[in-house]
């Protein structure tokens, strides 16, 4: 009946938002109600809204026109732009709005000298602002020929949706405050060679921003695969299995510890999947391990080569003939990315799903950092980290240890340890698991777990 009691109690409390620092041991497996709020509120007619005003540009290729209001790449920036600011205003001025720009020349795709624009809006954390997790989508379309930049490119779910889905990610969890950061990305410049994203990586490095994650969205509306498949209830993230970034002595040391599943980026798609069981009706993450598609790329590539964790989320049946495609039929066949082609309530679903992401992360306690493990030739196994102290860390409750057998997809076991910087699990052998561990607030939302030591870290 004590049990009982106590369980009702920790549940009755999670409903109002708050819980002590004493009942997070309990709450954290348990969901978030805010999350279920922030689910409610995305509006598949918003998201259709944003799709069809970017398709209406006519044409948003890297190499169009920049000057008219009505039509090419630069008209589309300057309302996504205009967009942040309307959305800004009605939460008093809360996300600042800005152009991340620079020149690129003498490539294959951009052959002449091109300023490549990206729109940025950020939301700034209350406890931790220089702590960032971002959500981006790509401005610009293409067509059959990568350098015709003046034919109609609707460029529909590809990608409008995913563009589409970072305004509405704004609208929705900026009516909230959250400890950390969210930047809210449009990135310019990907069919021509994810010039975009490098470039805003770049700045990002310069201004020094603890970027903990990348949500890429690249091609969220599409249900119908070329395959015959209509399914809108899976969708794809993409993540790499050991960091680009990886120096031949941290391999060498991975050889015999572990962790080629378990980089920073595989560790956020463990993260958005568990997000996707609790909090997205109807549907399933598929967890590929690869970096993109087999022999293909997308926008959260140059974030990834920079040591930036990064993910891409997707639809998971594609159809190729709406994808790079001039409008035409041919043998019966419609090719073009248009409008028909996107599913709207799918991409709100997809959306959803990154907005609840960002928001876990955001609202979450500073990573753990430093993580380091020891268990050899014992039969117990030791995990320590460094404990965070100042205003960043005023959310903090504590840490929570995770497991799971090598093999194994998902986390499977877990330990809520307290406030403390080391903890041993007695008779957990070493050998047979790995293992990671993952912050918790005192309203019970958790950071990514984290792998220890440079194999898994997200940067400190």
């Amino acid at each position: 009946m004590i049990n009982f009691l106590k369980l009702t109690l920790i549940a009755l409390l999670g409903l109002t938002g708050s819980i002590t620092a004493a009942a997070a041991e309990d709450l954290p497996a348990g969901e978030r109600p805010l999350l279920h709020e922030l689910v409610a509120d995305v509006s598949a007619d918003r998201i259709a809204h944003y799709i069809e005003t970017l398709v209406n540009f006519g044409t948003r290729h890297t190499l169009s026109e920049t000057e008219s209001e009505t039509r090419g790449i630069g008209a589309a920036r300057r309302w996504i732009k205009a967009e942040f600011e309307r959305i800004s205003a009605e939460c008093g001025g809360c996300l600042e709005v800005f152009y991340v720009s620079d020149y690129v020349e003498g490539e294959r795709r951009i052959p002449d000298r091109t300023e490549v624009v990206s729109v940025i809006a950020i939301q700034r954390g209350t406890l931790d602002p220089d702590r960032y997790v971002i959500m981006s989508g790509d401005i610009d379309s293409r067509v059959s020929d990568p350098m015709d930049g003046t034919s109609d490119s609707p460029g529909a779910n590809d990608n409008a949706s995913g563009m589409a889905g970072v305004i509405e990610a704004a609208r929705v969890l900026s009516k909230h405050q959250f400890a950390g950061s969210i930047v809210y990305a449009g990135l310019s410049g990907e069919e021509q060679g994810l010039f975009g994203g490098a470039i805003v990586a770049k700045y990002a490095l310069a201004e020094g921003w603890r970027i903990k994650a990348v949500l890429n969205n690249d091609m969220i509306g599409n249900i119908e695969g070329l395959n015959g498949i209509i399914n809108n209830t899976t969708a794809r993230v993409f993540s790499e299995g050991t960091r680009d970034v990886e120096t031949e002595q941290e391999a060498r040391i991975r050889r015999f510890s572990g962790g080629e599943v378990d980089s920073p980026s595989r560790n956020i798609a463990r993260y958005v999947d568990l997000m996707a069981d609790r909090y997205i009706p109807n549907l399933d993450v598929m967890m590929i391990y690869r970096l993109d598609r087999f022999g293909r790329g997308g926008h959260h590539r140059p974030f990834n080569e920079v040591g930036i964790p990064a993910v891409r989320i997707m639809e998971t049946n594609e159809n190729y003939t709406r994808q790079h495609q001039d409008i035409r039929v041919e043998d019966g066949i419609a090719y073009g990315d248009v409008l028909s082609g996107v599913n709207f309530d799918y991409a709100r679903k997809l959306t959803a799903l990154n907005i609840v992401s960002l928001a876990g992360m955001a609202a979450a306690p500073p990573f753990p950092a430093n993580v380091s493990i020891a268990g050899a030739v014992q039969p117990s196994t030791t995990l320590s980290w460094s404990m965070v102290e100042g205003p960043e860390a005023a959310n903090l409750a504590g840490y929570k240890l995770y497991w799971r057998l090598t093999t194994d997809a998902q986390w499977t076991n877990s330990r809520y340890v307290g406030l403390v910087g080391e903890f041993t699990l007695e008779n957990v052998v070493i050998d047979n698991y790995f293992f990671g561990v993952a912050s918790v607030s005192h309203d019970g939302f958790e950071s990514p777990v984290v792998f220890p030591g440079r194999t898994g870290s997200f940067g400190e």
